[in-house]
């Protein structure tokens, strides 16, 4: 299992619709200091079922919508959808590609969605459980061979 893609709407500086595609072999998200590095990675966490603000460094939930600019109006929901490769079925479902999406609106409802069916929060945790370290899985890492110089 690999991470594929990451869609990223409204999710805190995120106003437009980004998406990065990751690729087998080294994939690194870089930029200068604002530019939104640290907003990919709870993108990420807050997809895969974060629940706390604070951990996603926001007083509430709501602080994590894109709240406007000088030049921008504020939006009304963020979205989030991580795409995985599943061809080793890691993941307890029988696809070989898995994308999962959350949604939130200013309102305090939340949606949810596996393959673009509409499930829980919890649903989405229980697809994950297991896999405590999952950034080993998500981000493939293969150990060096040995004998190489790194």
């Amino acid at each position: 299992m690999f991470l594929k893609r990451l869609d990223v709407v409204g999710f805190k500086s995120f106003a437009e619709k980004i998406s990065i595609d990751f690729v087998p072999g080294v994939t690194a998200v870089v930029g200068p200091n604002g530019s939104g590095k640290s907003n990919v990675t709870d993108a990420v966490r807050w997809v895969l079922g974060e629940q706390s603000a604070k951990s996603l460094r926001g007083a509430k939930m709501e602080d994590i919508i894109f709240s406007g600019s000088d030049t921008r109006k504020a939006l009304n929901f963020a979205e989030v959808s991580l795409t995985l490769d599943n061809e080793t079925n890691s993941l307890p479902i029988d696809f070989h590609e898995v994308s999962v999406t959350r949604r939130v609106y200013r309102s305090g409802e939340s949606e949810f969605f596996i393959n673009n069916q509409g499930c829980r929060l919890k649903d989405i945790i229980d697809l994950f459980h297991g896999f405590r370290s999952w950034e080993r899985s998500v981000f493939h890492h293969q150990p060096r061979e040995s004998g190489r110089n790194p």
